[in-house]
């Protein structure tokens, strides 16, 4: 074979000694061929350097065998670890991922998904940046050729994979309280995101019931607090900060410590995600686990499934949290 000339299938068939056939349906995972044989061909394939031709692909069957992954905000370490998921899952389904990153400006999301359609992917993973207005949301007229799986907002007429954000709330709330604490502060994340909402709203359920919610506060998932944030901890009238997102609640930390106050001696801070950081921080930080690996799982086969059905009725697909105790909470009395 002319060493400058890429490697066509006829090459692998030919050199594996095997049937056309049988050397497309070992590459592409499917058809009927041994175990033994597939692993033959495919490791002629690699020697040779072979790679599917996917525009070939895509001519002969509509697809492209690529998915796109849309987030809203690359700089919070739960996405990567979220986009790492994904890929990871994808990888193991046959596709390939382009990720795109809107920065949280609407414009840029409809660029991005536009740009991503345009591309030819067989499916889209969205994250919207939010869902406060859900009736219609459909950022470009585009996404009507394509399946759709949402993640992490309840948007009507998608597939949607989702926390029990307001179980996660809950739990913060009760180790709180289990714990002694009865004058408690709720920063919230953006309340345009449901899934901020409903982490607030566990928790403050819980805390009227049983306790005292001292201010309830907004913020950006993000370490810098704003204004009124930074207010309500200068108060210094809570024992303990249930905080919606684990950067915000290392943003608290770091403030109480410019005030002069201890985590968790002074203060005990509750966070939700469980990103990488939240065990790095000092003190490690007590918060809720996000199940990010089984939520990627979910929604790539929900994904996958779509694309080989077509259309059919939303599916709704919800996962537990749970707590992780760490070193950011200390019992009272």
């Amino acid at each position: 074979m002319d060493s400058s000339r890429r490697p066509t299938l006829k090459d692998v068939a030919r050199a594996a000694g095997v049937s056309l056939a049988s050397a497309s349906y070992a590459v592409n995972g499917s058809g009927s061929v041994g175990e033994a044989t597939r692993a033959h061909i495919l490791q002629v394939a690699a020697g040779l350097g072979y790679r599917p031709n996917t525009s070939a692909k895509a001519m002969k069957t509509g697809r492209t065998g690529v998915l796109g992954l849309v987030l809203p905000d690359l700089t919070n370490p739960f996405f990567p670890s979220l986009a790492q998921a994904v890929l990871q899952t994808a990888r193991r389904q046959g596709y390939n991922v382009l990720l795109a990153d809107t920065g949280g400006a609407p414009e840029e999301e409809r660029t991005a998904i536009r740009f991503l359609i345009d591309q030819g992917v067989d499916g889209l993973l969205w994250f919207p940046i939010d869902d406060s207005n859900p009736k219609g949301r459909r950022p470009v007229p585009e996404m009507d050729r394509i399946p759709v799986v949402v993640l992490d907002r309840n948007l009507p007429d998608y597939d949607v994979v989702l926390a029990d954000y307001a179980l996660g709330g809950r739990l913060a709330a009760e180790h709180l309280i289990a714990a002694g604490h009865v004058d408690i502060g709720v920063i919230s994340g953006p309340q345009a995101a449901s899934s901020a909402r409903e982490r607030a709203d566990g928790a403050v359920q819980i805390l009227q019931q049983q306790a005292r919610v001292a201010w309830r506060v907004e913020n950006a998932f993000a370490l810098d607090l704003d204004p009124a944030v930074k207010a309500a901890l200068d108060q210094r009238t809570v024992t303990a900060v249930i905080a919606g997102s684990d950067m915000i609640a290392i943003g608290v930390v770091r403030h109480l410590q410019v005030l002069g106050l201890t985590v968790p001696d002074d203060v005990s801070v509750i966070g939700f995600d469980d990103i990488p950081w939240a065990a790095l921080n000092a003190p490690p930080l007590t918060t809720i686990d996000m199940p990010i690996e089984a939520m990627a799982v979910s929604a790539i086969e929900t994904l996958v499934q779509r694309i080989a059905d077509g259309p059919g009725a939303r599916s709704r697909t919800v996962f537990d949290v749970s707590l992780v105790e760490r070193a950011s909470v200390r019992a009272r009395g």
